[in-house]
């Protein structure tokens, strides 16, 4: 269905998780309190609301992250109760860590009761919620009534697929067929009642019409411009199946620019609000390490210098977002030289295609292997992130004779702003073959979100503090 009715039920069954986790949570208080335990049970109304709180957005979090308000919604039974015995386990860990760094002392029974009385409740729900899903695809999912004008071959391909929402609650009143003018003979649009493209303009008089579907070749949709003005004078919800080019998988959105309007065909992220939030993130985050690792970098920086002749800083161009210079900063872990002596020790090369790296570098300095192992060569790239020529989450910037090497299909990995960390941190960071390196980039940015985000970043930081992958 619609990404925008999709996204309406996935609000509703976020808010029914809201209200089962509040009875949860009364019930197990109102049960603790009659247990005939020997400590007597009591919780302030300040710290019994700031609980709750946390709980709540935690469930709502954890419910999000793992997928299982969409999941829901495609009525996959084995994957809601898996879903909700993984949110329930992880809200236990998250409420644990909660409680120690707050110091709460809270009832383990009461806590116990609860999680126990959630989990019931959610798989309960869960488990019998077909009927629910039926229900607010129907009503939420905003029933209604559309018409197909296109060429036989692809009207039929768009009705096939409009066949399957049905029960979300669309149907399809007429076809009308552009491509031979019909003879009343509706075989081959599955029975539906086959109209003649003047008889448009009474269909929509007479009936009930919410959308009209246009299939047809980009080169003729000038030849139905009365049509579209017809619709827009009607008030007619119109859309366009834009499959002008089968083999191209951009997403494809309509933009204006002062007021003239423009198809849009992207492979990369373009949501400027929850982009606008990834920044703010970045700005906060690399402002806030600058911070606390002020007097460690000024003590790596002088270790750097005393243990090895040349800057303390490492600068490089490399190439970041749509291919965009900029200067890059590192703690220098090789000699100063080490540019100059990488022809005579080209054949140590332990990478393929383009990428160059050697887990015991020759060049190394007494301290670079240390800093590279556990990452701290990289703190001065967080002054990058905090300029913008960097994120704390995307591909690794890359230099520019490894881009001229790129196949044509790698260089997409250029339309994200270059990060600190990426899908790789997941799978062994330098561990990885440079292709399966390229695909883990391409599969980040085809898949990207804010909570993808959050995921990296929670699997790196343990990956970074062992110092496990990284060369």
């Amino acid at each position: 269905m619609f990404d925008r009715h999709q996204q309406k039920a996935v609000l509703l069954f976020a808010i029914a998780d809201v209200i089962l986790t509040v009875i949860a949570f009364e019930a197990a208080y109102q049960t603790r309190q009659l247990l005939p335990l020997a400590n007597v049970f009591f919780i302030t109304t300040p710290i019994k609301a700031l609980l709750l709180g946390f709980i709540l957005v935690l469930w709502l979090v954890l419910g999000s992250w793992i997928g299982a308000y969409k999941r829901l919604y495609g009525a996959d039974l084995r994957a809601a109760v898996y879903d909700t015995l993984r949110q329930i386990s992880f809200g236990a860990m998250g409420l644990a860590l909660f409680m120690f760094a707050m110091r709460l002392d809270i009832s383990r029974p009461f806590i116990g009761l609860f999680l126990f009385f959630d989990l019931t409740l959610l798989i309960v729900y869960r488990g019998t919620a077909g009927g629910l899903r039926g229900w607010v695809r129907r009503q939420f999912g905003a029933e209604f009534f559309y018409v197909v004008v296109g060429e036989r071959k692809r009207a039929l391909e768009l009705i096939h697929r409009l066949d399957r929402a049905e029960e979300y609650g669309a149907h399809l009143l007429a076809v009308i067929d552009v491509s031979a003018s019909p003879n009343g003979n509706e075989e081959g649009f599955n029975g539906y009642p086959v109209k003649k493209l003047d008889e448009l303009p009474k269909l929509l008089r007479a009936n009930a019409v919410d959308e009209v579907f246009f299939a047809i070749e980009a080169s003729k949709l000038g030849d139905l411009e009365e049509i579209f003005l017809l619709c827009d004078e009607e008030g007619v919800r119109t859309r366009v199946a834009t499959n002008f080019f089968p083999h191209v998988n951009s997403r494809i959105f309509l933009d204006r620019f002062g007021g003239y309007p423009l198809l849009t065909f992207t492979t990369s992220p373009h949501d400027e609000i929850r982009l606008l939030l990834k920044r703010m993130f970045d700005v906060l985050s690399s402002l806030g390490a600058l911070v606390v690792l002020a007097i460690p970098m000024l003590a790596v920086a002088l270790l750097v210098r005393l243990t090895s002749r040349g800057p303390a800083l490492f600068k490089q161009k490399r190439l970041g977002f749509n291919g965009r210079s900029f200067t890059f900063y590192k703690f220098r872990s090789m000699v100063a030289n080490a540019e100059e002596l990488r022809s005579g020790v080209q054949h140590l090369n332990e990478k393929d295609g383009p990428a160059f790296k050697i887990a015991s570098d020759p060049r190394l300095t007494p301290v670079g292997g240390f800093l590279r192992r556990y990452s701290i060569d990289e703190w001065p790239q967080f002054w990058n992130v905090l300029r913008g020529d960097m994120s704390v989450v995307g591909p690794r910037p890359a230099v520019s004779i490894e881009v001229d090497q790129y196949k044509s299909w790698q260089r997409r990995r250029l339309r994200m702003r270059p990060g600190l960390t990426c899908l790789w941190a997941l799978h062994g960071r330098d561990d990885l073959d440079f292709e399966t390196w390229m695909r883990l980039d391409l599969e980040y940015i085809d898949n990207w979100s804010l909570w993808l985000d959050l995921k990296i970043l929670l699997h790196s930081i343990p990956a970074v503090l062992v110092g496990r992958g990284a060369h």
